[in-house]
């Protein structure tokens, strides 16, 4: 079962390179274990969607017996995803393991090694950020425990290099928090106000989804042909890599480029797994 991210109503009606969406629509992996939604839960929420959330919330996480779910704010989770900054880093012949403080507690990170990976071939274009001590990062994993210590099962750990994804997922975790405890808010159309469309951009985001090619703002004929290809092309939750774009274009690499760089600037469309494969923003 595909991990999914539940809209909660504060208007986090669109899917971002930031979110926990980013679990699916960025890692595109799926749960090991699958498991069946609790019958009847809030909105449909199930435990194995992928939950925003601060450590604090992992260290408090409520857990009534060892085969238990954990839960916070009343509700079972497994999956989560958080950001922090790396505070050590710690590497075995089976798996790294990084402690990562987010400002409210720090947790350990643990993410296993592929037995038939090569070290010696990872990692190894030169200007791709890296995971270091002290830097910034994104998670998405598991929360475990093991002889009463939690720990995360990282599915993926990956830096940060745009720091408003740290303010952003702050805010997301408060809002999923204000959903469990409060309830879903007040529409946003009591007020005579149009979701989204306060700053113009939510509503243009919109747009583009909703009308396709048609909606385009301003961009190139080049540009326009990546958002059709990626629009149109049959696809994972991971988006398409440029090579795949390349090919079924029919065009070099280097022009993929700078299509994909004009519609990266407008929000049009995101990175996922690496900034070489990109997805349409929708909504």
């Amino acid at each position: 079962m595909a991990l999914t991210m539940l809209d909660y109503g504060y208007n986090n009606k669109y899917s971002t390179s930031y979110g926990a969406n980013g679990a699916t629509d960025g890692g595109g992996f799926v749960a090991g274990e699958p498991q069946s939604s609790p019958a009847g839960g809030k909105g449909g929420y199930g435990k194995d969607t992928v939950r925003p959330v601060t450590i604090k919330q992992i260290i408090d996480a409520q857990q009534p017996h060892p085969d238990a779910d954990f839960r916070a704010d009343g509700e079972p989770f497994v999956q989560v995803t958080f950001v922090g900054q790396i505070r050590s880093i710690s590497t075995q012949p089976t798996n790294i393991t990084y402690k990562v403080d987010d400002g409210t507690g720090i947790v350990e990170v643990k993410q296993w090694i592929d037995g038939d990976a090569n070290p010696d071939k990872m990692d190894v274009e030169p200007n791709k950020p890296r995971l270091v001590e002290d830097g910034y990062c994104r998670v998405w994993g598991r929360l475990k425990a093991f002889n009463n210590k939690r720990h995360i099962g990282a599915h993926i750990i990956r830096p940060i290099t745009d720091y408003n994804e740290i303010f952003y997922h702050l805010l997301e975790a408060t809002a999923v928090h204000l959903f469990f405890t409060r309830g879903p808010p007040p529409s946003a159309q009591s007020n005579g106000q149009k979701t989204g469309a306060a700053n113009g951009v939510g509503e243009s985001r919109q747009e583009f989804a909703t009308a396709g090619d048609s909606a385009l703002p301003n961009v190139s004929p080049l540009a326009r042909r990546v958002f059709n290809t990626l629009k149109n092309t049959p696809q994972s939750n991971e988006g398409l890599h440029v090579q795949m774009i390349a090919s079924q274009m029919g065009m070099p690499v280097s022009d993929v480029y700078k299509g994909a760089e004009e519609l990266l600037a407008i929000g049009i469309i995101f990175t996922t797994v690496d900034d070489n494969t990109w997805a349409v923003l929708e909504a």
